[in-house]
């Protein structure tokens, strides 16, 4: 692994400049800064897939077309010195940090990508433009650093599903690899817009996390109980024999739902989250729903309710005071039948 700082490059002819070894392979992460253990985590990764002999680039840049409102790009942290050190330590060969004027040196950009009907669902309907930007800037800095893969977080997972379409249709020829969302020890997913939090706002925040786990043990149980279920024979009824197994308060339902359904429907898993975020608005630091959802990874439609296998995402956001957060966890739903 790499040990030695990072090289801070500002332009793309430094970037250009910079080499590597024939026959290696150059691993991207790109971010906005105020690098955290979740971007660290992303580096990590990216490291051990370019190997000893290949290179990790880490790209910081705060790009202006993401943001409907000026005052949220200028509270954006900028905290350079303290990302290289983050970069260095995680194993990034170098830091492309260019300026606004390097990335669109004739103005704002006149041609961009359109995320399209994608882009326009949840984050896309409570941010206009901000896919259409983020993609602009992620093509222009895929071009820029010619990677073999790029990495990106799972906690992002709408950007995550539009960066691979765009890289899929647009026959950009670059591995795009998700890692996990990083959480710290209370359940919160890692983001630069936590410090922005009081510590009364984030046992509110806390919420986020505790409702998608909720579903997600909502869904294990309750597929555990179908498959249980249907090991009974019908004549010795469902409900009583459950109640043998002392599963007593779940038996009426599961007799129901195990006759009715193969399995647990979107709505259930919603339920369990639903239940959880209703009681953080009642907080003193109320938490202000954006949206919960329960969609399809590929395209972020919402699942209708008869559909009960494959994979999901359920994806949250909110408002708690002045900040707003983003959360989701992918789910797999008859993954017990």
């Amino acid at each position: 692994m790499n040990t030695a700082p990072a090289t801070l490059l500002r332009s793309a002819a430094e970037l250009d400049a910079l080499g590597r070894a024939p026959g290696s392979r150059r691993a991207v992460v790109m971010t906005m800064g105020a690098l955290h253990d979740g971007h660290a985590t992303l580096i990590r990764a990216a490291r051990t897939a370019a190997g000893p002999d290949g290179q990790v680039v880490v790209t910081v840049f705060v790009n202006p077309l993401q943001f409907g409102e000026a005052a949220d790009l200028d509270r954006y942290p900028r905290t350079l010195e303290a990302d290289l050190a983050v970069a260095s330590e995680a194993g990034a060969d170098a830091v492309f940090a260019p300026s606004v004027e390097e990335v669109y040196p004739g103005g704002e950009p006149q041609v961009r990508i359109t995320a399209g009907p994608m882009g326009e669902r949840l984050e896309g309907a409570a941010r206009p433009g901000h896919f259409d930007g983020m993609l602009t800037v992620v093509a222009k800095l895929l071009h820029l650093t010619r990677p073999d893969a790029a990495f990106f977080g799972q906690k992002d997972a709408q950007q995550l599903a539009l960066v691979r379409r765009m890289v899929r249709d647009l026959n950009f020829g670059i591995d795009i690899v998700a890692v996990p969302t990083v959480r710290d020890p209370d359940g919160l997913a890692l983001s630069s817009r936590n410090r922005f939090l009081s510590a009364e706002e984030r046992r509110t925040a806390l919420a986020l996390p505790r409702a998608l786990f909720a579903a997600r043990d909502r869904l294990v149980a309750q597929q555990t109980l179908h498959a249980r279920a249907r090991t009974i024979p019908e004549r010795e009824g469902r409900a009583a024999a459950l109640t043998r197994l002392g599963e007593a308060r779940a038996a009426a339902d599961t007799q129901a739902v195990a006759l009715a359904r193969p399995t647990v429907a979107p709505a259930a898993v919603l339920a369990a989250a639903q239940a959880v975020l209703d009681e953080a608005a009642e907080e003193d630091v109320p938490l202000v729903l954006d949206y919960v959802a329960l969609v399809d990874p590929a395209d972020f439609t919402e699942l209708p309710d008869d559909r009960v296998s494959g994979e999901a995402v359920l994806a949250v956001a909110a408002r708690v005071g002045a900040t707003r957060l983003i959360d989701n966890i992918p789910l797999t739903l008859g993954a017990l039948t």
